[in-house]
């Protein structure tokens, strides 16, 4: 099992980021860049990371191949209590790989045998090295209403070039790979089905981070940036970037799936399903976030027994318990493909959708609580000057200045700044769109009961005479 350190010195390999126009030359060394390389470091240090398989030795929990309910209900403590080790920030690390790689395996006995093959000696060499790994799913996709194969450019969704000497060239980008830039390893699936004549599309494969022909340009990170006041950011945060492959080869041992359009789409979404299973783990624990910052600032106003600041704390706790309830119950009905447990996709979704709809309500729950003036607090450069006292004076509240000056700092943060922007296409985007998780329900919804239930009704015969006259 590898340390903090060991971790965070295997990332200065070359690898090709970009940040704010300038090449990058060591991302653990970043100022800004650096929070996200230590915020995944810290998963090394979880004492509860580790656990002992009969043929792997020790390995991360997180490459724990769930064969039953129970495994599942592990995994989703397992990213619970990693976010919250982290203060509340999903750390993405061993979790994103580990959902990709499960939904290879599920589908391992649908795949060509060498391809089954090299799944399997992928795991096991990850697991073993106790590596992180990235997933670039999501294509640029150019013109949303075209197909792949009917782009004007057709590298915009990603697509062999070629094949060479002992394996592939791809070509092509993803869109906001999270934590690319600090990872191990990158793997890359398809976005979306594939029609038989898409067959340069469909294809599956992992390339180390410091690839050649591999860039990535990391977002502005403005939560740390742009806010000099921030607490949390400046701790922990997630990066993500445009990941670009310029002709990058690929050998045929790390080549999962090749021109199988059958199973594009099928991996697309099983791989989808596993994550969105992650996501309602995560935000379960993340919300504690908001619940906890908005208590502290109904503590800081001197408004804890207020009915409607209740009500607010309420929306916050219903937001966090569903999250919870929903991994909890895709735990406890799983599906099985290829030896793996699946969390039920029913129940998977709903949490998911939940979470997508209502993030809302906690922005909304803290902001009420916490008052306008997250919006129009001083500035940090302000509260550095001699004129601290004078603004802590005016800023008491049921506590001094400058305990509450120093909530409504998290506060605005979380409620009134850009990671607030940030969050919201966050909650409503990542892990897949809100109309993504409404099909995959409406897809795996079983109505029978309920047509049964109507169809006994209406075929009862109800025509006999009820007159009492």
């Amino acid at each position: 099992m590898r340390s903090v350190q060991e971790f965070l010195s295997s990332l200065n390999d070359g690898r090709k980021v970009h940040y704010r126009g300038r090449l990058v030359g060591s991302v653990a060394h970043h100022p800004v860049l650096g929070i996200a390389a230590r915020h995944a470091g810290k998963l090394f240090d979880y004492p509860a990371r580790t656990i002992h398989d009969e043929r792997l030795g020790d390995i991360s929990g997180f490459y724990r191949v769930p064969k039953n309910s129970a495994d599942l209900l592990d995994r989703h403590r397992l990213v619970y209590e990693t976010t919250m080790f982290c203060n509340g920030v999903f750390n993405i690390s061993q979790a994103i790989g580990s959902d990709a790689l499960f939904a290879l395996l599920g589908l391992a006995p649908q795949l060509e045998e060498e391809n089954r093959k090299r799944v399997a000696e992928y795991f096991d060499w990850v697991a073993r090295k106790d590596l992180t790994i990235a997933v670039a799913q999501t294509d640029v996709k150019g013109d949303r209403s075209k197909r792949p194969s009917e782009q004007v450019d057709r590298d915009l969704y990603l697509r062999v070039v070629d094949e060479k000497g002992g394996g592939i060239v791809v070509r092509g980008a993803k869109a906001h790979t999270t934590q690319a830039a600090v990872a191990d390893e990158i793997i890359v699936i398809p976005t979306r089905s594939m029609k038989s004549s898409e067959e340069e599309y469909s294809v599956a494969f992992a390339v180390p981070a410091n690839t050649p022909g591999l860039t990535m340009f990391v977002r502005p990170v403005d939560e740390v940036e742009g806010n000099t006041s921030a607490v949390l950011s400046r701790l922990d945060y997630e990066l993500e970037t445009l990941t670009v492959f310029e002709d990058v080869f690929v050998p045929w041992e790390r080549v999962f799936l090749y021109r199988n359009t059958g199973l594009a789409g099928r991996l697309a979404t099983l791989f989808a399903n596993f994550h969105r299973f992650t996501a309602i783990s995560y935000r379960s624990a993340m919300a504690n976030l908001y619940l906890g910052a908005a208590l502290e600032a109904a503590k800081s106003n001197g408004l804890t027994a207020e009915k409607h600041v209740r009500d607010d704390l309420l929306e916050i706790v219903t937001y966090k318990e569903l999250m919870r309830m929903s991994a909890i119950a895709a735990s406890s009905q799983p599906l099985l493909l290829g030896g793996v447990a699946v969390p039920n996709p029913v129940y998977t979704n709903i949490g998911k959708i939940y979470s997508n709809t209502h993030f809302t309500d906690l922005l909304r729950s803290l902001i009420d609580i916490s008052g306008g003036i997250i919006a129009t607090l001083p500035s940090q450069e302000d509260l550095n000057t001699s004129s601290k006292d004078l603004i802590e004076k005016y800023m008491r509240g049921a506590v001094d200045g400058a305990s509450r000056i120093k909530t409504l700092k998290l506060a605005k943060e979380l409620g009134a700044t850009s990671m607030a922007g940030y969050m919201l296409t966050l909650m409503i985007h990542a892990e897949g769109s809100i109309e993504s998780s409404k099909i995959e329900l409406f897809r795996n919804y079983d109505f029978s009961e309920a047509t049964r239930l109507v169809n006994k009704i209406l075929n009862t015969n109800t025509d006999q005479d009820t007159s009492t006259g």
